[in-house]
């Protein structure tokens, strides 16, 4: 079988090296190379333990404050607002008792798929000595912060996942010193992975699918055009054909579908951060300031702070001033905290309303296949999401229900 990747993001490499083991010609297609998007410069954690959707029951009678506020955790550019206004509606009906819970059982499930696959990746490519295995502490200002997070706490308890709570300043100190001591409330999480560096960790598994067999070009691909057999690419030098297509080109994906017919609420959580230099803070684990919608962990580079939710499309020019809203309370909440020579970055999350990605058959398309729109949680479900499309491409069940994650789910349609 021939198979084009549209995307050498970490979905795409991941799946290009998963497919490949298993004997299908794999050629990787994308426009800038490997990492060159959101892989290039995220917080490099696998957060298995985040199984909340961002659509929580309740969420739009707080939403509007944080979407006016240019500073806040979850923002829209003004100029943005009529456009992301059908994406909000969809949004809205997934924060519905129902749909949340669902959304939690469907997250849950890739993520335990997602962190076995990940060690069986780790096993394959020889990848142990780029990870870190420090744990990760999310920390809370006072009691009644505390307590408003224990519904979503009891729902990762429920679906498996091991954290202590800490409720002491005292306490966050042995795991992590130099914390303000106005976080009195914590929840460690022992099991949290990092990266050294979510670059290199892509650029590993590219060079593992390359060693599997898989062929990586650069190119702009113009359109997807479905065939009686399978798809074909279209890019400036004319069209190739393959037996299957697998979009995972990120926040770029519905504009690619798009040419085949597909439309999908697919937006981006444009994401900031800024990466200081080696020495800026002696960090022992990765932390999470979870009213403030920020991390701060640990890179090759460096200290790297980051994270928000910018709801604001490809096109719009980047805010770098909400990089440095989040350096500015990082250097409050962390009292030692050199912030000087700083990086700035900015990149593009790929999300669906739900916080569910799109895995699965392009409705009525049956030689293309879906896999992005994964927002923060990428590379966590990259592995997963890999032997899922592996699995589809061979015709075989997957590991989990696909169901919750059909773009049927968006469009009605059967998929083919």
């Amino acid at each position: 079988m021939r198979v084009c990747i549209i995307g050498a993001g970490i979905i795409g490499v991941t799946t290009a090296f998963a497919a490949a083991r298993r004997g299908v010609a794999v050629t990787v297609v994308d426009r800038k190379g490997v990492a060159a998007g959101a892989s290039f410069g995220n917080a490099g954690a696998f957060a298995f333990s985040d199984v909340i959707p961002l659509a929580t029951p309740g969420i739009m009678r707080r939403a509007p404050a944080w979407f006016l506020d240019p500073k806040g955790p979850l923002s829209i550019p003004p100029s943005y607002a009529l456009r992301i206004a059908p994406w909000l509606w969809r949004f809205w009906r997934a924060s519905r008792p129902d749909r949340y819970r669902a959304a939690v059982s469907a997250q849950a499930a890739l993520m335990d798929l997602s962190g076995a696959a990940l060690e069986r990746l780790i096993a394959e490519a020889s990848l142990e000595d780029r990870l870190r295995r420090e744990g990760q502490l999310q920390v809370y200002e006072g009691e009644r912060a505390f307590r408003a997070a224990e519904p979503g706490l009891a729902e990762r308890r429920a679906a498996g996942i091991r954290f202590d709570v800490l409720d002491r300043p005292e306490a966050i100190a042995e795991i992590q010193p130099g914390i303000a001591p106005r976080f009195t409330h914590a929840v460690h999480t022992p099991d949290w992975i990092n990266v050294s560096d979510p670059a290199d960790w892509t650029h590993a598994v590219a060079e593992a699918a390359r060693g599997a067999g898989a062929v990586f070009e650069t190119a702009e691909i113009r359109a997807i055009r479905p065939k009686e057999e399978g798809a074909a690419i279209v890019t400036e030098t004319g069209e190739r054909s393959f037996d299957r297509v697998v979009v995972a080109a990120g926040a770029w994906s519905e504009r690619l579908t798009r040419t085949f017919g597909l439309s999908l609420p697919l937006d981006t959580e444009r994401g900031y951060n800024t990466t200081l230099p080696a020495g800026a803070f002696d960090l022992k684990t990765h932390v999470t300031f979870a009213d403030h919608g920020f991390v701060v962990s640990r890179v090759k580079q460096g200290l790297r702070i980051g994270g928000a939710v910018e709801l604001g499309g490809l096109d719009l020019a980047p805010r770098m001033s909400r990089a440095r809203v989040m350096l500015d309370k990082a250097t409050r909440f962390l009292p030692g905290l050199d912030p000087s020579g700083g990086t700035e970055w900015m990149g593009f999350r790929p999300s669906m309303p739900d916080s569910l990605p799109v895995i699965g058959n392009a409705p009525g398309v049956p030689g293309v296949i879906l896999a992005f729109g994964h927002g923060h949680l990428g590379l966590t479900q990259s592995a997963g999401t890999a032997e899922m499309v592996a699995d589809m491409l061979d015709g075989a069940a997957p590991a989990i229900d696909p169901a919750p994650y059909a773009p049927t789910r968006f469009t009605g349609a059967r998929a083919a």
